[in-house]
């Protein structure tokens, strides 16, 4: 009967395994394989601000959706990048515009205080401003909260940062 037992337990698992296309990894954390219809090379990150949705594309019409946090109103943006760097755990200044309305944030808040809003990992994108990362706050993701910044949750980041390279392009889109 034991031996039944873990023959039946090894089917299912062969049977989940061999339902997803043989190229992609299941997402780890929240990412899911869903449809994508879209100009979109295969490798590429695509941000849908409105939909706060944050897609890897796949290829053959798949991609990789996650939930993510966006800017705010005004603080929006919409555009092409690169990820020109990856960091685990990054200490974070606040850029002059956060420092101007928020004036008691230190200067440098070190990686991996649970203050830090980068979270466990960011992948900054190309010009500067912006950056792709994780939280310490996880409510804040599917919202518009953002001073322009890509907000995932840790576990999200975390699985991305894994999939991704420097020089991986970004569209942003509303």
């Amino acid at each position: 009967m034991r031996n039944a037992y873990h023959a039946a337990a090894l089917v299912a698992a062969a049977a989940c395994f061999l339902a997803q296309p043989a190229s992609v990894t299941p997402a780890a954390a929240r990412g899911e394989v869903v449809p994508f219809n879209g100009e979109a090379s295969p490798g590429t990150i695509v941000v849908h601000t409105n939909e706060r949705r944050l897609y890897l594309v796949l290829g053959s019409g798949q991609a990789l959706r996650y939930p993510v946090g966006v800017g705010r109103a005004g603080q929006q943006w919409s555009g092409q990048a690169v990820i020109d760097g990856k960091r685990i755990r990054p200490a974070w200044a606040p850029p002059p515009d956060i420092a101007r309305d928020n004036p008691r944030l230190p200067k440098v808040i070190p990686g991996g205080s649970p203050k830090n809003p980068m979270g466990v990992a960011a992948l900054t994108l190309s010009g500067g401003e912006y950056a792709i990362h994780g939280t310490n706050n996880p409510g804040s993701v599917g919202r518009f909260v953002s001073y322009g910044c890509i907000r995932m949750y840790n576990q999200d980041i975390t699985d991305l940062y894994g999939r991704v390279r420097v020089g991986t392009p970004v569209i942003v889109a509303r």
